[in-house]
């Protein structure tokens, strides 16, 4: 296949997607001290982030091939109940200043992030293969979208002691595979192409898992279930509006 695009314009694309997800945490570098209410306010609102961007994912799957992106979600599913068994049965890992659930929770967050980072980092590259214009609608729609995951990932840091700037280099990092991922993705177009939709169900599958598994029994704990469920839905239809925007 004759490249259309440069190599290096395609990793640069990619590499500006992950460091927009650290902007997320912006916002909460003017609220300092939260309290357990507002633990679990950002709880059930990083709950409807997620539960949007897994909508998201599991669409666009679907267009491509809706039994792969199936395949994905039930991949991811797997995945992320093996890794929660595997952390229980093993010290967790400090992450920043967190200690014992604390970083649990971080690691599974940054970790399911990660997961869904490796899709799109395909996603950015399969676009490129696509043509120019094509490539930079998706970089620039990734890279918007990413800023809210961003976001859900600092909800769960910084109320629990994380320096907001530590909160942004986790997000970035779990960002990461989208460079990593965009150039093999856009050398080998073809062959990525039938898997994206595995890659975006799985990434879907793990979000979903983490929103009802560990965000909203944390936000159960301090607020009321009206008050939970009116802050996911108000959530997602912030996501979903902020994702029909971008695509239009």
């Amino acid at each position: 296949m004759e490249l259309e695009v440069s190599l290096l314009t395609v990793f640069i694309a990619a590499l500006i997607t992950a460091l927009t997800t650290g902007l997320g945490a912006i916002p909460l570098a003017f609220a300092r001290q939260v309290d357990q209410r507002w633990l679990a306010v950002g709880a059930a609102l990083a709950a409807g982030l997620m539960l949007a961007a897994s909508h998201s994912l599991i669409d666009e799957g679907s267009a491509i091939g809706a039994w792969r992106s199936l395949l994905g979600i039930a991949s991811g599913l797997a995945l992320v109940v093996l890794a929660d068994r595997w952390l229980d049965r093993h010290d967790t890992p400090d992450v920043s200043d967190l200690q014992g659930a604390d970083a649990r929770k971080a690691l599974m967050i940054v970790g399911v992030m990660t997961i869904h980072s490796f899709a799109e980092g395909v996603g950015v590259g399969v676009s490129y293969g696509g043509g120019e214009d094509l490539g930079v609608f998706i970089t620039a729609a990734i890279a918007v979208h990413n800023i809210p995951e961003g976001l859900a990932i600092a909800l769960v840091l910084v109320p629990r002691g994380v320096p907001v700037w530590q909160a942004a280099g986790w997000a970035i990092f779990s960002s990461l595979p989208q460079p990593l991922m965009a150039i093999p993705a856009y050398l080998f177009v073809s062959a990525f192409e039938p898997v994206l939709p595995i890659g975006l169900g799985l990434a879907a599958g793990a979000m979903i898992w983490m929103v009802f598994a560990e965000l909203l029994p944390d936000a159960n704990r301090r607020l009321s279930a009206a008050n939970v469920g009116t802050v996911v839905v108000l959530s997602f239809m912030a996501m979903f509006a902020f994702q029909l925007t971008i695509a239009h």
